[in-house]
């Protein structure tokens, strides 16, 4: 027995592009940096800074990176120019991507790989580590240095450069004989504002492979990486802001295919006079036991894989694998780490006078029924909560939009500036083309 997992969407009113204008009390404020210097800004991250969205790094989700908004109301206070490494117009798609292609008779979403007009340049195979995606090389000024994948304990690596393909574009050498490490890459050129968001991938990899293909970053091990990080952008005095590491867990990647709408797709085509299944079995590292809604299936789970001869996903002799489950445990697993490493960030970055943007609180508002911001409501629900992007669990333009208000509103507490917010109905929620 095979089915596709049916997704039901309430699209009322979907607006793409909202007409421009700015509030009247917004208008009214004179842009200043206060206490703080914006000549030259740079951000610190991974594939939230960069601006990755719907599976991809691309030309439109990177000039509509939280950082790049930031900069721009920047340079209403004096900030000085952001230089990205972009994709060029002709190869604008960068890395690929994945965009909305409407919904089946089924009312499930239809994704389409966008794989032309791609910036690759090849691969590269590289001892002891596999083939790595080579991108086209970005040449020039740099101020965003978010890179996708990169996790907090990597930032020393000397061996980075050559086995994640979105850092190797960045530096002068090619795959194989890069030496620079992250941390020294991105404090080389003297820097008066920063913003960092690193720690997500020290949770997210563990999470998104069910617990099974990587691991979390022990937590001695983040406090002591992220104390020198700090130590280092701080050092000449530069000011700045940190975010915490939200909670995974929330995500629509986590919380779209569940438990119960897996066992009714299963029941609602199952063949007629055979009794309704009444529990989906999922492996754990205890042994196969019975799904409950505590257990997290991932977005990309294949539910045609569900039932067949095999009764896959049925029966405790053949449990859904753990690659697509994050279980209960694991979860608690999740959480735990993240109020660590959201500790420590809060404690490092206060001993050094800087602003914190606590992203694990502030996200976790969407949930359910979601709240309201600037008129416009957002949910952590896949595509129709505006928030996440296709893939899941990165941010569309709006919701970088919305990341980049909120960092805004810490930097002005902070420092007594008066940064202007942007106007969110001016950013994007759904690609399609």
């Amino acid at each position: 027995m095979k089915f596709k997992y049916a997704f039901k969407w309430a699209f009322a009113a979907i607006i793409l592009v909202a007409s421009a204008c700015k509030k009247d009390d917004e208008a009214a404020v004179v842009p200043s940096s206060g206490s703080a210097d914006f000549t030259r800004y740079i951000s610190i991250g991974n594939s939230l800074t960069a601006g990755f969205a719907d599976n991809g790094l691309y030309l439109n989700g990177q000039l509509n990176s939280f950082p790049s908004i930031i900069a721009q109301q920047m340079k209403l206070a004096g900030g000085g120019e952001f230089a990205q490494p972009l994709f060029s117009s002709n190869q604008a798609n960068g890395s690929g991507y994945v965009r909305y292609g409407g919904l089946t008779p089924a009312g499930t979403p239809i994704l389409i790989p966008v794989t032309t007009n791609l910036g690759i340049r090849g691969s590269a195979t590289i001892p002891g580590f596999g083939n790595v995606t080579l991108y086209t090389k970005h040449t020039g000024p740099l101020n965003n240095y978010g890179v996708p994948g990169i996790k907090l304990r990597d930032i020393k690596l000397n061996v980075y450069g050559n086995v994640n393909g979105y850092f190797e574009r960045l530096l002068a050498g090619n795959a194989g004989t890069n030496t620079t490490t992250y941390l020294d890459f991105v404090t080389t050129t003297p820097f008066t504002f920063f913003t960092n968001w690193l720690g997500n991938n020290d949770a997210l990899g563990y999470a998104t492979s069910g617990g099974v293909g990587d691991v979390l970053t022990p937590t001695a091990d983040f406090t002591t990486m992220y104390t020198e990080l700090i130590n280092k952008l701080t050092a000449t005095g530069a000011k700045g802001v940190v975010a915490t590491v939200p909670d995974v867990s929330v995500i629509p990647f986590f919380n779209t295919v569940t438990v119960a709408a897996v066992l009714a797709g299963v029941n609602a085509l199952r063949p007629t006079g055979v009794p309704a299944f009444t529990n989906i079995f999922i492996a754990t590292s205890a042994g196969a036991r019975v799904a409950t809604a505590e257990d997290l299936i991932v977005l990309n789970f294949p539910t045609s894989l569900m039932g067949g001869a095999t009764l896959y996903g049925l029966t405790p002799s053949n449990p859904i694998e753990s690659r697509y489950v994050l279980d209960r445990d694991e979860v608690a697993n999740v959480r735990a780490a993240i109020t660590s490493y959201n500790n420590t960030i809060k404690t490092v970055a206060n001993s050094k006078g800087l602003a914190v943007f606590d992203a694990n609180e502030y996200l976790n508002k969407f949930k359910g029924a979601g709240t309201t911001v600037d008129g416009l409501t957002f949910t952590t629900a896949y595509i129709s909560g505006k928030i996440f992007s296709l893939d899941g669990v990165h941010l569309t333009p709006m919701g970088y939009a919305v990341v980049a208000n909120e960092f805004i509103n810490v930097i002005n507490a902070k420092y007594n500036a008066t940064l202007p917010k942007v106007y969110l109905g001016n950013y994007s929620f759904l690609r399609f083309n």
